[in-house]
């Protein structure tokens, strides 16, 4: 079984201002990286930090279109680390809104894998949605979201809060 999965979601607005608010560390951080921001611009050829301490490996950037980057898969002690492949596709609508897609692929086939690939299909989706808030309507949905995030560490594994 191939570990993979593409979400998608409409934003509002103009796929210029759609892009930007991905490739711009600024942007970025208002609803994303919010803890430990973005250290630059997704450009391509460049490596960039996420959350302070996340490495992004920029492939390929085409504006107002693409950006395809890798990053460390979560492994288990004494896994051998590896990268995955995460693919931002924007397409200008009709409406004058834009379709953002994300896809994410390369997780070995093991219990870990699957994990780790349910974990970022949730934190995808998530992303999408608080860049909607963000970049139509000015909020921060990420904010006071996670619990963790509220003790100022980053999200990564699901805690049970019940």
């Amino acid at each position: 079984m191939t570990l993979e999965f593409r979400v998608n979601g409409r934003i509002g607005k103009p796929v210029a201002e759609v892009f930007d608010a991905v490739v711009n560390p600024k942007k970025l951080s208002g609803y994303f990286t919010t803890l430990g921001g973005a250290s630059a611009p997704l450009v391509e050829g460049t490596t960039v930090t996420w959350w302070g301490m996340a490495p992004v490996i920029v492939d390929r950037v085409e504006k107002d279109a693409l950006i395809v980057f890798r990053w460390d898969a979560m492994v288990e002690e004494g896994e051998e680390p590896y990268r995955t492949r995460v693919e931002m596709r924007f397409k200008p609508l009709d409406d004058g809104g834009t379709m953002v897609t994300i896809a994410e692929t390369g997780w070995r086939e093991n219990a870990r894998g699957q994990k780790s690939s349910y974990m970022n299909c949730e934190g995808w989706s998530q992303m999408l949605a608080c860049m909607k808030a963000y970049v139509e309507y000015d909020i921060n949905l990420r904010e006071g979201y996670y619990p963790s995030e509220m003790k100022g560490v980053v999200a990564s594994e699901q805690q049970d809060f019940t």
